[in-house]
């Protein structure tokens, strides 16, 4: 599938999937059930929004019994949000005032959802749009030299503390406080798990910087290298956190798959070209945002007032 500049999310609201069809949740379910290329729609237009029907989160099962046909558990992620239903939860809990740079859901892990869904119960005041960015387009927008310098992959650190201390910690981050699950769990994703003295866990994984969609065969950029580099940090306590720690020390970090430092004109070039090119979903109450994980990357705006979207993710 080709590099689309001009791409954007496909909209879908009650009068484009039938007339006189009704503007409700039901709308909505009987259409997804009428509806079996859903994969292929999805596969071409790479990101959905249901607008006009409105989904509260209550109504919200039925239809992301539809969306997300195996939901997932955020195991292994990184960055904090409480979960507030059987696999699904808040999005990322970061302060309003601060941009989340663009990135694919659990890029940095062994296996990664196929499908997110976000759906927006409270809309901020102000801002708070979720970005979205075409991967292969991501790619593509970076100079020679940072794809080619990335092209052997990249290595990922995390220190998960045991209960107190900087950061997620190791029990919250794969949701269980048995060591043995954990380390079963880190046998599969070929993770190394370092056990401290101190009752913390360091995790260390070399993944892939780009990966090809299974089906439309994109080269997409899928790693979060920018987010787990200290250059990159949008808040002040984080910037200063770097300062102090050696990049070892931080609860996470990146380098290159050889273990070599990654350029900090790197990372940022990565996230700011992504955030250049991304279209903002600009967020209504009952909305619905479904994206393909590998052909679209997101992030979120800054805000003021309250903000509530759920997200939930499937293989």
């Amino acid at each position: 599938m080709g590099m689309n500049p001009a791409w954007k999310p496909c909209e879908i609201n009650p009068d484009s999937i039938s007339a006189g069809s009704g503007a409700g949740v039901a709308a909505l379910v009987d259409w997804l059930d009428g509806t079996s290329g859903l994969r292929d729609v999805l596969d071409r237009e790479k990101a959905l929004v249901f607008r006009g029907f409105g989904v509260t989160e209550e109504q919200l099962d039925p239809v992301m019994d539809r969306l997300l046909p195996n939901r997932l558990a955020y195991v292994h992620g990184n960055s904090p949000r409480t979960k507030v239903g059987d696999n699904v939860y808040t999005s990322t809990e970061y302060p309003a005032e601060f941009t989340i740079s663009m990135h694919n859901e659990l890029s940095y892990a062994h296996s990664w959802p196929a499908r997110l869904m976000f759906c927006c119960v409270t809309a901020a005041e102000t801002g708070g749009a979720t970005p979205v960015v075409d991967a292969e387009l991501w790619l593509a927008s970076l100079d020679d030299e940072v794809r080619e310098r990335f092209a052997d992959g990249v290595r990922y650190t995390q220190n998960l503390h045991g209960g107190v201390g900087l950061g997620k910690s190791w029990q919250d981050t794969f949701e269980t406080d048995d060591r043995d699950s954990v380390d079963d769990f880190l046998a599969t994703s070929k993770a190394l798990g370092e056990w401290r003295r101190d009752g913390g866990l360091r995790v260390t994984q070399l993944r892939p910087a780009t990966v090809r969609h299974p089906r439309t065969g994109a080269e997409v950029w899928f790693n979060q290298s920018d987010q787990w580099h200290p250059a990159a940090l949008g808040d002040e306590t984080g910037a200063a956190l770097a300062k102090l720690l050696p990049a070892d020390q931080l609860p996470q970090s990146v380098a290159f798959a050889d273990g070599e430092p990654i350029p900090a004109e790197y990372v940022l070039q990565v996230r700011d070209r992504a955030l250049a090119a991304a279209v903002d979903v600009d967020w209504r109450p009952g909305d619905v945002l479904l994206i393909d994980n590998l052909l679209v990357a997101h992030g979120r705006r800054p805000f003021t007032g309250s903000r509530r979207v759920l997200v939930a993710m499937s293989d």
